[in-house]
């Protein structure tokens, strides 16, 4: 069976660039891009990407991410969600 994640993730800054923070699943693509937007305005973050992925949790395996939205400062590549 194959189910569709939803994912907000912030990012914050260190010495090596923007690193990801703790990820929250959402429940929608619309309410993934909200909290995106939201928690690179938060205080101690510097930006955030929404995306979702799809695939077989029973079998973990996952297709590739897709980009929903990023605000704010994220790494130029995202190969690594």
């Amino acid at each position: 069976m194959s189910v569709t994640y939803y994912v907000a993730l912030p990012f914050v800054d260190s010495e090596d660039g923007p690193r990801p923070a703790e990820a929250q699943e959402c429940p929608s693509e619309t309410m993934a891009k909200m909290r995106a937007e939201a928690m690179s305005r938060k205080q101690g973050y510097i930006g955030a990407v929404a995306f979702k992925r799809t695939g077989s949790p029973n079998e973990g395996q996952f297709g590739a991410p897709t980009i929903l939205g990023t605000y704010g400062l994220v790494p130029e590549s995202l190969d690594e969600l």
